[in-house]
């Protein structure tokens, strides 16, 4: 089990060191649909990569040393959709922060999953 867990890892982190990181939501600024979502963390995408919702794969780039330790699983119940959203160098606070706002709704839920 501990062999897939470390594959599943390598392989997120060769994804990102190949990619491109583009922030189109920096920290502070409002959600385009839900004005009164304000990211806390930089938010952007690996360019050219896809997830579930056809755009490139979530991102949340925090202060911390550019390294990804943990992921955000989101469920969403409105959308009938799920996703992964990468923790690239968040801290500790920033992790809890984006847990708290993957959760503030009965509809979007999330789980943090650690390295």
């Amino acid at each position: 089990m501990d062999n897939f867990n470390n594959e599943f890892w390598a392989a997120l982190d060769e994804l990102v060191r190949s990619s491109e990181i583009v922030i189109d939501r920096p920290r502070g600024t409002a959600h385009p649909k839900y004005p009164g979502l304000i990211y806390p963390v930089d938010y952007g995408y690996l360019k050219n990569t896809s997830s579930m919702d056809g755009e490139g794969i979530d991102v949340y780039a925090g202060t911390g040393k550019k390294a990804l330790d943990a992921l955000i699983c989101t469920i969403d119940l409105l959308k009938r959709d799920s996703e992964i959203k990468l923790l690239l160098g968040c801290t500790e606070a920033e992790k809890e922060i984006l847990l708290e706002v993957h959760n503030q709704t009965r509809y979007m839920k999330g789980i943090l999953i650690r390295r």
